[in-house]
């Protein structure tokens, strides 16, 4: 379908694109899920990750230094929760290539993390938003992880995994 408008007075793809992040982020801060609300709910949860008897282990085995991957999952939480678009990578890849990882991973690392958000909570909806993006995201790791030992059938892997 063609704009009703010319061309030249057509929003710029980029301009829509800065727009729609610059609405999400500030609906995100109207329920308190702002930078700092990020950068406490990021340290305060991988404190409880690095002293889980399930989950801490793991990345022991993978992160020596904490403080960059800190700022990395920072950075990350930022372009989910606020479409920032400053996070690149690929957490698929870095999860697939991790052996062992099951339900039970996720569904400890989502207890862990909605704990985490409990203790944060100011707002109801903000726990919902955020809690929300956590379980998709271990959903959709969850679910790459079994397809791809367990072919097609393993298409709904995600589907018992607690809800905030």
């Amino acid at each position: 379908m063609q704009s009703a408008l010319p061309e030249e007075e057509r929003p710029d793809t980029r301009e829509i694109a800065a727009l729609k992040r610059a609405e999400k982020r500030e609906a995100a801060e109207s329920i308190g899920v702002d930078a700092e609300f990020i950068d406490d709910l990021v340290e305060n949860f991988y404190g409880k990750i690095r002293e889980d008897d399930l989950l801490g282990p793991i990345f022991a085995e993978r992160i020596a230094d904490w403080p960059p991957h800190l700022a990395r999952m920072k950075t990350f939480w930022r372009s989910v929760l606020h479409n920032s678009g400053e996070f690149s990578g690929n957490p698929m890849l870095k999860h697939l290539a991790i052996p062992g990882l099951e339900l039970q991973h996720f569904a400890r690392w989502l207890e862990l993390f909605y704990e985490t958000l409990r203790e944060a909570e100011g707002d109801r909806e903000a726990t919902q938003l955020v809690g929300g993006r956590a379980r998709m995201i271990a959903d959709s790791l969850l679910t790459a992880i079994a397809m791809r030992r367990d072919g097609l059938a393993a298409g709904r892997a995600g589907k018992d995994l607690p809800h905030a």
